[in-house]
């Protein structure tokens, strides 16, 4: 599936920079996300979702970038989303734009996903003080060249809530946009699992209670 998402990022985004982070894969992921103009990138082990991000910002820091748009790699996201995301920042509308889905599409979405979500989102609100509608969602543009400080720390998946930690003590202006996000066996199977959504939450409560 990541050869296609590339193919049709590169065909729908010919001018974009893109990089690709290989986060340790044990299968053909590296092979296959070997496409002319793409920059690929690579960990020795596997460090999870949010290390893999803080990678692929750095990197384009050093490319010069303004802006970076996080993708996920599993065709659950629309390429024709990213205009209206980049279009926003450069005209100062805010300095990160996040993805709801449901104030767009979720195609296909579980019912299970979509109230875990819904709480999620609340949940978030209540611990960051970032009010949202799907606090918990991998497709988001940053303005990373007026916040030089904007760095994940959280290798794993509860790097979504670092980043609205990150929103809050950087004062950056933030702002929803609808997108569409379709589920398959394939993303539902290679994302987060219910079970580890709320152990993803519960990390986090702990960790609020004890600083």
């Amino acid at each position: 599936m990541i050869r296609e998402t590339l193919v049709n990022l590169r065909n729908k985004r010919p001018y974009d920079t893109i990089i690709v982070v290989d986060d340790g894969s044990t299968d053909r992921s590296y092979e296959r996300a070997c496409i002319p103009e793409v920059h690929l990138l690579r960990h020795a082990v596997n460090l999870g979702q949010g290390a893999a991000l803080q990678t692929g910002i750095e990197y384009a820091r050093k490319l010069g970038c303004s802006y970076v748009v996080t993708f996920d790699s599993d065709g659950q996201h629309d390429p024709e989303d990213i205009e209206p995301f980049v279009q926003a920042l450069r005209q100062g509308e805010a300095d990160i734009i996040l993805c709801s889905r449901f104030l767009g599409k979720a195609e296909n979405i579980p019912l299970t996903r979509r109230y875990l979500l819904k709480a999620a989102a609340l949940f978030e609100r209540l611990l960051t003080g970032v009010s949202l509608t799907d606090a918990h969602n991998g497709f988001r543009a940053i303005n990373i060249a007026k916040f030089p400080d904007f760095a994940i720390t959280h290798n794993r998946m509860s790097h979504a809530s670092e980043i609205l930690d990150l929103i809050r003590s950087l004062n950056m202006r933030y702002k929803e946009l609808p997108c569409t996000i379709r589920y398959s066996d394939y993303s539902l199977a290679k994302g987060q699992s219910t079970i580890d959504s709320l152990a993803i939450l519960v990390e986090l409560f702990l960790a609020k209670v004890v600083r």
